[in-house]
């Protein structure tokens, strides 16, 4: 998975508990035990949920810079081959567009 999915995907994932948490506020004035039910159980699961998203935010933005060093200690070391992997990438999104 790329840095950038997964990026999306943990903020999905909050925006998905904000709006657990809003539904769960939203539904507080309503009676019933199964609503009762529903709601302390989107509220348990929005609160289990929030410390493992910190903590796997944490761990792709370690990831993300991890691998913006190791590309630029690689650059750095062998600028010509980058040049060269660049412009062949650039060739070919190049012929892929040109195709459309």
């Amino acid at each position: 998975m790329t840095t950038q999915a997964t990026e999306k995907l943990v903020t999905d994932f909050k925006v998905l508990v904000a709006d657990a948490e809003g539904l769960a506020k939203v539904t507080a004035n309503q009676t019933g035990e199964k609503i009762a039910a529903l709601r302390g159980k989107i509220q348990q699961t929005a609160a289990d949920l929030k410390p493992r998203l910190t903590e796997a935010e944490a761990v792709l933005r370690d990831r993300s810079s991890a691998a913006v060093t190791s590309a630029d200690n690689y650059v750095r070391a062998q600028p010509w081959a980058a040049v060269g992997i660049a412009a062949g990438i650039g060739l070919i999104i190049g012929l892929l567009v040109g195709r459309q």
